[in-house]
């Protein structure tokens, strides 16, 4: 029995959980935490990204460099409507935002998020385990496959299931101790 096409689906699992994970506000810059804020520009709602460069110049610092002077406010206005806890301040073609500095509560409850995060990711990885377990029920229900070969490819898929699952723990207690270290 193929598993590759299980596999892909634990995969992409993982992958929304670096996603998610990448887009949470840890005290660090990161260009991920508005790159996808939409501007409306031109009637057209457009990611940050797309209307200028994102930059870190330090570690509590981001820095938008627009291309088009016009649409500087409407950078700085989506910015503040999007909540994020951060302001903007204009200077000439550069937008600045300095990130606060986080509160141990917050650490907490950005820790609790995480851990969401991997456990919705795990549930990603349930389903494709469940799947590849009744594709081999019945395969072996349809005699295309032995008992034995059943037994073989639900011991395979249990082995495929466990790596990801400690994967996704190691994330999450990386990620959890990174944000409470700050």
């Amino acid at each position: 029995m193929d598993l590759s096409s299980f596999e892909t689906g634990m995969q992409k699992g993982m992958e929304r959980l670096a996603h998610d994970l990448a887009r949470l506000r840890t005290g660090r810059a990161s260009p991920s935490l508005i790159e996808n804020i939409k501007v409306d520009y031109f009637g057209t709602a457009t990611p940050i990204n797309q209307l200028g460069q994102i930059a870190v110049p330090d570690s509590r610092t981001l820095q938008v460099t627009c291309w088009d002077q016009s649409a500087i406010a409407h950078i700085e206005k989506a910015i503040n409507a999007a909540n994020i806890g951060l302001t903007p301040n204009v200077d000439g073609k550069i937008i600045r935002m300095s990130i606060p500095a986080l509160s141990e509560e917050r650490r907490k409850d950005i820790v609790k998020s995480v851990k969401k995060l991997g456990e919705e990711a795990k549930i990603t990885v349930r389903a494709a385990r469940r799947d590849a377990n009744e594709e081999a029920k019945s395969q072996e229900k349809a005699k295309s496959i032995s008992k034995d070969e059943l037994k073989k490819a639900q011991d395979d898929v249990q082995k495929l299931t466990d790596k990801f699952t400690k994967e996704i723990d190691k994330i999450i207690d990386t990620k959890s101790k990174d944000i409470l270290s700050l």
